[in-house]
């Protein structure tokens, strides 16, 4: 892939096996997270396999600090692809609290914020080099909301709502969205669920679904079928019989992550 390759989140899980995917000779990767630590063990796997890695230690959630670094990363290499993939999640606990004001903001700060202040200040580059497609990663959540997550659909609904309307605002102009929602797949967010996790992946099997369309161009991958599909029918049913039937997905989760 010509040009650099940014990634938000790429200390550990997706983000990280993203990052090892997109990593080969020729390559300039640019990875964000928030731990220093977990950045430099996922830069020493890419650079294994022949990559160039940039490294930044910041909050996705500090707009001006990140626009300066990808603006930079941008400036010296043109970005061919940026992956907003950073995320957290919250919900009831095992001990049965609700998520509270806080969790909710925080959430939304992250998870649709977050990729904004990505992905925003590239976009007039793109548009100016007329070629780039940006990645962003939200969840099969943001079909449905779901009574133990509010904030974490809110936040992922949100985003998908976004990318859908820069990539129609981009049509034309030779920079392309890809819309991600994944399924359940093994990570330490993953790990904090308590309850069903209907055909959940490995994080290697995620991301090579998620390589393959973003090196396709398409314009989303959603991802199990059986899951994707069911949520989205309950869009159809009346609001009571799709209140109900959503109550039976019960979960707790353990913490933040």
């Amino acid at each position: 892939m010509k040009g650099g390759v940014i990634i938000s989140g790429a200390s550990r899980g997706l983000g990280a096996a993203l990052a090892r995917r997109f990593a080969a000779p020729g390559v300039t990767l640019g990875l964000t997270a928030r731990s220093e630590d977990g950045l430099r063990e996922t830069a020493a796997a890419c650079e294994a396999r022949g990559a160039r890695v940039r490294l930044a230690a910041l909050d996705i959630r500090d707009a001006a600090a990140v626009e300066r670094t990808v603006l930079a990363w941008d400036a010296e290499l043109p970005t061919a692809l940026v992956i907003a993939n950073a995320g957290i999640a919250a919900g009831r606990r095992s001990d049965g609290q609700r998520e509270g004001v806080g969790e909710v903001t925080a959430q939304v700060s992250v998870n649709l914020l977050g990729a904004v202040n990505l992905v925003g200040p590239l976009l007039p580059a793109l548009r100016a080099r007329r070629a780039g497609r940006i990645g962003l990663v939200a969840s099969v959540a943001a079909f449905r909301g779901l009574p133990d997550s509010p904030g974490y659909c809110a936040s992922k609904s949100g985003l998908w709502a976004w990318g859908q309307a820069i990539r129609a605002d981009l049509l034309g102009t030779g920079v392309g969205v890809t819309l991600i929602a994944p399924g359940f797949f093994e990570s330490a967010m993953g790990q904090a669920w308590r309850g069903s996790r209907p055909f959940s992946l490995t994080t290697d099997q995620a991301a090579a679904r998620i390589e393959r369309a973003l090196r396709a161009g398409r314009a989303s991958c959603s991802f199990p079928l059986p899951l994707v599909a069911g949520l989205r029918a309950l869009s159809f049913l009346p609001a009571p019989l799709a209140d109900r039937a959503v109550r039976l997905l019960r979960f707790r989760i353990d913490a933040e992550h």
